[in-house]
């Protein structure tokens, strides 16, 4: 799919398939999803532009290269999004965080927020969405068309299973935005529910099943 970057990496196809398991507890679930979130965000985050800074190493001085411009953005999508956010936190620990509150009307799957908060100035960062799931697409749209009123650098997606109609509507609208995940699973059930998937990744990160 165009714009769509699959991380088929073995460990992080080994650790999701223990993420999909309908037994592993809340607690292992959490740790699996911050593991490969900081997998996955390596290549979230392989083209991010550089700049070099002299430094001095204990025998010489050398330019060498860091992190160009401000600090990226990581904009979670609650409450599943944070545990995508707490492995980006552990690769990126002085990124600033925004948090968009999204929840999903069960009959119309229209996104509903009722959360925005996002650091100021966003024109000079790179945005990076973290949302363990892209389902039906409402959410990302949702959340992407609130994110671009600031007027960021760039906007990524940043999932852990995406269905081929959510990845179509989200394309549908923010042609611009690529999708990254680990896995593009067969397709939507008649709930919208990614199939085979994981289930409720929220449900699963806190317990609440």
């Amino acid at each position: 799919m165009k714009n769509t970057i699959v991380i088929d990496h073995p460990l992080v196809q080994h650790k999701l398939t223990q993420l999909r398991k309908r037994e592993t507890p809340s607690a292992s679930f959490r740790s699996l999803m911050s593991e490969i979130s900081l997998l996955v965000g390596y290549e979230v985050t392989r083209d991010l532009p550089l700049a070099f800074k002299n430094i001095d190493t204990p025998l010489a001085s050398v330019d060498a290269p860091v992190l160009g411009g401000e600090k990226v953005a990581l904009i979670s999508i609650m409450r599943a999004g944070q545990g995508i956010l707490d492995g980006m936190l552990e690769l990126l620990p002085s990124a600033v965080v925004g948090h968009i509150g999204l929840y999903r009307d069960p009959h119309t799957f229209v996104a509903v927020e009722y959360f925005f908060k996002v650091p100021a100035r966003l024109a000079e960062r790179d945005c990076i969405i973290v949302d363990p799931l892209l389902a039906t697409g409402h959410s990302a749209v949702a959340a992407v068309d609130r994110l671009k009123e600031k007027q960021p650098r760039s906007i990524r997606f940043m999932c852990l299973l995406a269905a081929p109609e959510g990845i179509e509507y989200l394309h549908r609208y923010h042609p611009d935005v690529s999708v990254y995940t680990a896995s593009v699973d067969d397709r939507l059930d008649e709930r919208g529910f990614i199939l085979p998937g994981l289930g409720d990744a929220g449900d699963r990160l806190y317990g609440t099943v």
